[in-house]
C-alpha cells in the first residue's frame, strides 16, 4: 500500500484530464479509496467492472465503476449490467471518470440513450501544508450514532424508505471513520462524515440545517474532520462536490482544496 500511496501523492499534483494521461493512475487510486470509504450493500465484480447495489440510495452506491481493462465485448457487458440493475427495479447507472475503461464508454452510453447527470468535482488538499483551525465545538462519533443519523436524514431530505439503508451503509466500512456533529443550543445544526484510509482522508456528506446556513457551521464541520485526520496521520484530504453547488465550491476553495478531475453519471431508465 505504501507504493500505491506514494504514486497517488505524486499524481494528485498533476491535472487529471485524460484516461490515457498520467493522471489516470491517480484518479483510479482515488476512485478505489472512495469505493472503500462508502461501500455498497452488495458488490459484483465483472471482467474489470465493479457493480454496486444499495437499494437505490445514491448513484455512487448503485452504479457501475469501470476502472480496469476488460476482455468481453462492450455492448454485451452493458446489456448484462442493465439486466442486473433493471431486475432489481433500479436505473442503469455508469460512473464516468478519467479512469473509466474502455475510453469510448461514455460516448457509447450517450449513443444508447443514456443521459448525463451529477457532474461532480473531485478535489484534494495537502494536509501537511494546512494549518489546524480553531476548535468550534465539533463532536465526533466513531460508530453509528442515532442523533447523527436522524439529523443527517432530516437535513438532507432523505426519503423515509432510505433511512435504514443509510444506517446499514454507515456500518459497513472497515476503515477508521468519524461522524461529526455541530450543535447549537442543544440541537444539531450541521454534520458530516470523515473516513481515513492510511494517509488519505475522505470528507463526505457535509450538510447544514437549511434554516441555519451562512453562519460558518459547514466550514466548522469540515475543519473539524480535517483536524482529526491530520492529527491521526493523514497527509491528503479529498472530497467530492457537485459542480453546480457554488457555495460549497467557494467554501472548499477557501480551505485550500483544488480540483483534480471531474466525473459524472450516465443514467437510463428501464424500458
Amino acid at each position: 500500500m505504501d507504493v500505491l500511496n506514494s504514486n497517488l501523492e505524486k499524481s494528485v499534483k498533476l491535472p487529471l484530464t485524460s484516461c490515457a494521461g498520467p493522471g489516470a493512475v491517480g484518479s483510479r487510486f482515488l476512485e478505489e479509496i472512495t469505493l472503500n470509504a462508502w461501500p455498497a450493500l452488495q458488490t459484483v465484480f465483472m471482467d474489470g467492472w465493479i457493480l454496486r447495489f444499495a437499494n437505490g440510495y445514491t448513484k455512487r452506491a448503485n452504479s457501475v465503476n469501470s476502472l480496469y481493462p476488460s476482455t468481453e465485448p462492450l455492448k454485451r457487458k452493458i446489456e448484462i449490467c442493465e439486466r442486473l440493475y433493471y431486475g432489481r427495479g433500479l436505473k442503469s447507472i455508469f460512473k464516468i471518470t478519467p479512469a473509466s475503461l474502455p475510453a469510448e464508454l461514455d460516448a457509447v452510453l450517450a449513443g444508447a440513450g443514456y443521459g448525463r447527470e451529477g457532474r461532480t468535482s473531485v478535489q484534494v488538499l495537502n494536509l501537511e501544508q494546512w494549518s489546524l483551525a480553531r476548535d468550534r465545538g465539533v463532536e465526533f462519533y466513531k460508530d453509528f450514532a442515532a442523533d447523527w443519523h436522524v439529523a443527517y436524514c432530516m437535513m438532507n431530505g432523505i426519503a423515509p424508505e432510505h433511512h435504514d439503508t443509510v444506517r446499514q451503509l454507515l456500518g459497513l466500512g472497515i476503515h477508521d471513520k468519524r461522524l461529526a456533529v455541530l450543535r447549537r443550543e442543544g440541537k444539531v445544526v450541521a454534520c458530516g462524515l470523515g473516513v481515513k484510509q492510511d494517509r488519505f482522508l475522505g470528507v463526505f456528506d457535509i450538510v447544514v440545517n437549511p434554516k441555519m446556513r451562512n453562519q460558518g457551521f459547514g466550514k466548522a464541520v469540515v475543519e473539524g474532520l480535517l483536524a482529526w485526520g491530520k492529527q491521526d496521520g493523514a497527509k491528503t484530504a479529498y472530497l467530492q462536490v457537485v459542480v453546480e453547488n457554488k457555495p460549497a465550491q467557494q467554501l472548499y476553495a477557501k480551505l485550500g482544496f483544488h480540483e483534480e478531475y471531474q466525473y459524472w453519471y450516465r443514467v437510463r431508465q428501464a424500458g
